[in-house]
């Protein structure tokens, strides 16, 4: 059993970030006005679900369980520093939020294989529930406001376009 989390908690990601890699490579070469619009999205998201969970970090401290309780034996090395939110589930979560707003049942796999390997992180001794759960919301928060942002940005364009055509 012990296997099955190491895996889950540390090569999961991989496959996880594999399957939403196809779909971007099958947008890009099928449906390229989505492949844009998830682009843009990604290179919104990923910088404000990272500098957010870094912000954060300086002001929720969450070390990580073995440091806690010395009885807790992580299942793999890891340093003792902050756990606090899990890097492995911000960024998993970050792109299943981004792979949703195009393609919800996609997204919903991938936002369960990210928690999946959050919870395979906890079991393994190296981050708390707080630090998944924390993650999780920041990406969705992170992913929502730039989605956002783009639909008003996009609806600005839009307005200046029909403006000169009324001219």
């Amino acid at each position: 059993m012990s296997q099955l989390i190491i895996f889950l908690a540390q090569y999961f990601i991989v496959i996880d970030l594999l399957l939403a890699g196809i779909y971007v490579i099958y947008l890009f070469k099928n449906k390229k006005t989505i492949f844009i619009k998830l682009a843009k999205l990604s290179i919104l998201s990923l910088p404000i679900s990272y500098l957010s969970a870094k912000i954060l970090q300086h002001v929720i401290n969450d070390p990580r369980p073995f440091v806690v309780n010395h009885a807790i034996k992580p299942l793999f090395a890891h340093a003792p520093d902050n756990g606090f939110p899990s890097d492995h589930t911000l960024l998993t979560m970050t792109v299943a939020a981004i792979i949703f707003s195009y393609n919800r049942k996609l997204g919903i796999l991938l936002a369960l294989f990210s928690l999946v390997i959050g919870f395979a992180r906890v079991a393994a001794g190296v981050h708390h529930s707080l630090d998944i759960i924390g993650a999780a919301v920041i990406a969705i928060a992170a992913t929502a406001l730039s989605f956002f942002v783009l639909q008003y940005i996009a609806g600005k364009k839009e307005d200046k376009s029909i403006k000169l055509h009324n001219k």
